[in-house]
Parts: C-alpha cells; sequence; structure tokens
C-alpha cells in the first residue's frame, strides 16, 4: 500500500482495517514476518489487514504521527480507533482491539 491509495484501501475500505507501519531497516518489523498475512488470511471476512513501509510513504506517516515500528493501527469507518506499538504475538493483535472490531 502506498500514501497514494491510503483513502481507497484504509479510509474507504468497508471493513476495519489494520495496518501495519513498517520499516526494511526495522528488527521488530522483521521479526513480525508472516504474522500480519497469517492474520489477514485466517480474519479475512471481518478485517482487512495492510502494509504501509514508514520510508517510501511518509505523507500518511506523518499524518497519523507514527514515530516508532512497528506501529498497528486499526481504522474503523475511516478514522483511527486503536494503536498499538511494537511487536506483538497474532492472538495479541486480535485481542487488544477486540473491542473496536
Amino acid at each position: 500500500m502506498t500514501d497514494a491509495d491510503f483513502r481507497a484501501q484504509v479510509l474507504d475500505a468497508r471493513l476495519p482495517v489494520l495496518v501495519e507501519f513498517t520499516a526494511g531497516w526495522c528488527p521488530p518489523c522483521r521479526q513480525m514476518g508472516p504474522v500480519p498475512a497469517a492474520l489477514a488470511a485466517e480474519e479475512g471476512e471481518r478485517l482487512k489487514v495492510v502494509r504501509l513501509d514508514v520510508d517510501t510513504n511518509p505523507e500518511t506517516t506523518h499524518a497519523y504521527k507514527v514515530l516508532s515500528m512497528p506501529t498497528f493501527m486499526v481504522f474503523r469507518d475511516g478514522e483511527p480507533v486503536r494503536s498499538m506499538v511494537g511487536a506483538r504475538s497474532k492472538l495479541r493483535l486480535l485481542q487488544e482491539p477486540a473491542d473496536v472490531l
């Protein structure tokens, strides 16, 4: 995903969206590896999962004041409703925002 399609992919989405703000140089981001993709495969009917590289997409990164990676933000109806900073297990990525999904 890029700054250019953030609106279409996230803000205009019909499902809640989990955005992973990540960077190639970030060890915890690399540690997350396939976790968001696995989450997308398992929860795709109720949750959309996308990845945004902070280095190549500074507009969105700055707009949502992302300072640490990885940062996970849940968007619902075009608005950020939950932010989580740091690497997490797949289970925690589902449990922490459960009340807003």
